[in-house]
């Protein structure tokens, strides 16, 4: 005897949004702070920043979810905050000309649900170019948290041990629970050194009027565009299909592309399609029910307006922590991107070395016109992809090795 859909409990769906909110946003906050402070935000405008963000794609979660009864869930775009990180070292046009990035990053991405050849532009990126870019983005945070255990040890050890640990026998939970035990060593270091800070511990916004300079778009907007596109819409597309749903990509690109407008006044810098976390709220852990999992991304996105309410605290106490504490953690949270990004960059062989010189590119930072690395890093990808695709098409790098490398490439 089987059971029908209306008897299957709704406890299932709602206690898996409650989860995806929780892991989504304690996985990777840190990242989010991290990057609106490199680009000039002081403490009182990151944690505006942080509530404009949960606080738009929580509501454009329920408004998708219940539109299309669909567990579509959103997230702000953590590959592009890691972005920010990276291009914070050599960033000097201050916290509205970068605002106005993250505007333009808004209307790039309404573009997209509306102009369909923009998507195809998109697209038509190689797939290991973009993820090459990512990585070498990626790469000066990751190496954080072994800077910070040489600089640091008894403050960062605790943190590392219980990631690792967790890591191996809870691992949905290792990031929150390395967050956990980072607020208590900030507390315990705060306790002991007599730290002040005069941010606002409650949520509050703050408003910053945009300023358009040309080279904070093409060196900022314009990669931070593309990493959220690459790393997160697309994969959020496929996370979804391979749980059966279809994605309506243009209602998804219009509330994404408007949340980030209102939101990047407020400063946020970009909101998106959820990845990782799509897979908990459309799997096998939100009911047996498909047709009702949609209730799991109601759920979250409930459960994500409940945590916007301590972006004020949160972003208070991560001012208090020592340098490079926040750093290390952030590290931690984007890990296993940076090993699936080197992963998808040296994986074919007609793109091992465009991948590779993207991935210096991208790494080393480097700044021409105040347009940051992110930028040259796809240039130089897509450059000398181009150079070598031709080269091969005749003899190949050893004779007759490169066609076989495309034949390859293209399986």
């Amino acid at each position: 005897m089987t059971t029908s859909p209306a008897s299957s409990s709704i406890t299932e769906p709602i206690t898996a949004g409650i989860i995806t909110a929780l892991v989504g946003f304690t996985s990777s906050f840190v990242v989010v702070v991290a990057g609106l402070r490199a680009v000039g935000a002081d403490p009182g405008q990151a944690a505006s920043g942080l509530l404009a963000l949960t606080v738009t794609f929580a509501i454009g979660m329920l408004v998708l979810c219940v539109v299309t009864r669909r567990p579509i869930t959103l997230a702000w775009s953590t590959p592009g905050a890691a972005m920010l990180v990276a291009a914070g070292a050599d960033y000097h046009a201050g916290w509205r000309a970068a605002v106005g990035a993250f505007l333009v990053v808004g209307m790039l991405i309404l573009a997209t649900g509306l102009i369909p050849a923009l998507g195809d532009l998109i697209g038509r990126i190689p797939a290991p170019i973009a993820q090459a870019m990512l990585a070498g983005v990626l790469l000066t945070l990751c190496l954080a948290p072994m800077k910070s255990l040489a600089a640091q040890p008894l403050l960062t050890l605790p943190i590392l041990a219980v990631w690792l640990i967790a890591t191996r026998w809870l691992t949905r939970w290792a990031l929150p629970l390395a967050l956990v035990t980072a607020l208590v060593v900030i507390c315990s270091y705060v306790a002991v050194h007599g730290v002040g800070v005069t941010t606002q511990w409650w949520p509050h916004i703050a408003w910053t009027t945009p300023k358009f300079d040309v080279s904070v778009i093409v060196g900022l907007a314009i990669p931070l565009y593309v990493v959220t596109m690459a790393s997160q819409n697309v994969p959020g597309v496929a996370v979804l299909k391979s749980f059966g749903y279809e994605t309506p990509w243009r209602p998804a690109m219009f509330v994404t592309g408007m949340g980030t407008v209102i939101g990047a006044p407020f400063g946020g810098h970009a909101i998106n399609l959820a990845a990782l976390s799509a897979a908990l709220a459309a799997g096998e852990e939100a009911g047996t029910d498909r047709a009702r999992r949609w209730i799991a991304g109601v759920s979250g996105g409930i459960s994500y307006l409940v945590l916007a309410l301590a972006s004020g605290a949160l972003v208070t106490i991560t001012a208090l922590a020592p340098p490079g504490l926040l750093e290390a953690v952030a590290g931690l949270a984007l890990l296993a991107t940076f090993a699936n990004a080197l992963l998808g960059a040296f994986t074919h062989n007609e793109f091992r070395i465009a991948s590779g010189l993207t991935f210096v590119t991208a790494a080393a930072g480097v700044t021409f016109w105040g347009i940051s690395g992110a930028f040259w890093a796809i240039v130089v990808g897509l450059v000398s992809h181009g150079v070598l695709r031709r080269r091969g098409s005749a003899s190949g790098p050893d004779g007759h090795r490169g066609v076989e490398d495309r034949e390859r490439s293209a399986q």
